[in-house]
């Protein structure tokens, strides 16, 4: 302690400076201005740098503009061609399906008219007195399986003898199935007792008539053969009958 009074207070104690007092807005007055220019100075030696070496401020903030309208530009252009896109889509999808619809029906003509020439060539083939002896016969009767499990097309041609031609043929149609299920003889009679499939099966004509006929039968039924019957209404005997076998 007493070494230390000595240092403060001998003549080897430090030299005490007066200075006068200046206000701290003072001084950020002094040096605010002096801390802007060297700021500046070193904005400006960096850009004069930048422009040395090449790159050009100005120039790259207009690049970089010009990109910026770009992009928004090909967004919307995008944007545009992804409607578009759809719009022609939605248009081929429509024809498209405007061009199967008619592919469908040029097909259903084509087979109408296969199906009338054929009607056509087999009355013209007709010999005047065939049928004579009878009053209705039946012609050309095919069965076929359906696409579906159990599923039969029955398709036949009735035609009127020439002592009836000119007037109208009104009955009813009735198919016996013979087959067997389950290793039993089975026969299934249609139409059953349902008013729908009795009005189905229900025929009137005048010369002739084209009958297509639907039937299915239980799952695991062999079909041996089917019986045609035609009944004029008001009888009770078949006008005609044929037995015809799976194709």
């Amino acid at each position: 302690m007493i070494r230390t009074l000595k240092r403060r207070f001998s003549i080897s104690a430090p030299r005490l400076s007066v200075r006068p007092h200046v206000p701290w807005y003072v001084r950020w007055a002094i040096t605010l201005p002096f801390l802007l220019i060297m700021g500046y100075l070193v904005w400006w030696a960096y850009d004069t740098g930048m422009e040395l070496a090449g790159f050009h401020r100005g120039q790259a903030e207009k690049e970089i503009a010009e990109l910026r309208d770009r992009v928004v530009f090909l967004e919307a252009e995008n944007a545009k061609q992804t409607n578009q896109i759809a719009v022609d889509e939605r248009q081929t999808q429509i024809q498209q399906a405007a061009a199967d619809e008619v592919q469908v029906q040029v097909k259903a003509l084509h087979d109408e008219n296969s199906q009338l020439q054929e009607d056509l060539s087999f009355f013209q083939n007709l010999p005047l007195t065939a049928g004579r002896d009878a009053d209705l016969s039946i012609h050309r009767p095919k069965l076929e399986a359906g696409s579906l499990p159990g599923e039969y097309h029955l398709r036949m041609l009735l035609v009127q003898g020439i002592q009836r031609q000119g007037r109208d043929f009104e009955g009813d149609l009735q198919i016996l199935v013979n087959g067997a299920n389950g290793g039993q003889k089975v026969v299934l009679q249609f139409p059953r007792q349902n008013e729908a499939e009795v009005a189905e099966h229900r025929l009137s004509f005048r010369y002739y008539q084209r009958v297509d006929r639907v039937f299915r039968l239980p799952p695991d039924t062999r079909v041996d053969s089917v019986e045609i019957r035609v009944f004029e209404k008001g009888l009770q005997e078949p006008k005609a009958k044929q037995t015809v076998l799976l194709s």
